[in-house]
């Protein structure tokens, strides 16, 4: 299969308004999902700090990894601006390979500065994905209706 399919797949996508954007579709992804399953409105892009605002103004950082076969991670991308206070909320999301929902929370900015830890060469705080994450206190689990808003799509298309 050409690589030019992905790059049609991707500009399909961001025309469907799934995807605000040709790069990682995971990000994207994400915060399509989650700002439909808690009916979020999505910030300006290239906002900084946070990805989405609820109605009452709370401001949502969504971040996303990818789990493959040729890809485990183990954390998220660096959080640049926890000290700024520039979100209320943090959603975290795990895809599968085939970009299915495996996990998503939510945790209030507190849980996140609890489970996060400094990395001064990516100049920002990283928040691990490991057995523990999962396990502790969130704000919410949001798993169920984020499969559910994926499986309605699904079948609508």
């Amino acid at each position: 299969m050409p690589l030019s399919y992905y790059s049609d797949i991707l500009i399909e996508l961001c025309e469907r308004g799934v995807l605000r954007s040709v790069n990682n579709p995971a990000a994207d992804y994400a915060e399509y999902l989650v700002t439909e399953t808690l009916h979020l409105t999505p910030a300006p892009k290239s906002t900084k700090g946070y990805d989405a605002t609820s109605q009452d103004g709370k401001r949502y950082e969504i971040k996303a990894r990818r789990l493959t076969r040729m890809s485990h991670p183990t954390r998220f991308s660096a959080i640049r601006t926890l000290e700024e206070n520039s979100f209320d909320f943090l959603v975290a999301v795990v895809f599968d390979e085939d970009f299915r929902v495996q996990k998503a929370i939510v945790l209030t900015r507190e849980q996140v500065k609890q489970r996060a830890f400094w990395q001064a060469h990516v100049n920002g705080w990283i928040l691990p994905i490991n057995s523990d994450f999962w396990e502790t206190e969130v704000s919410q689990d949001i798993t169920q209706q984020m499969r559910e808003l994926q499986e309605e799509t699904t079948a609508s298309q």
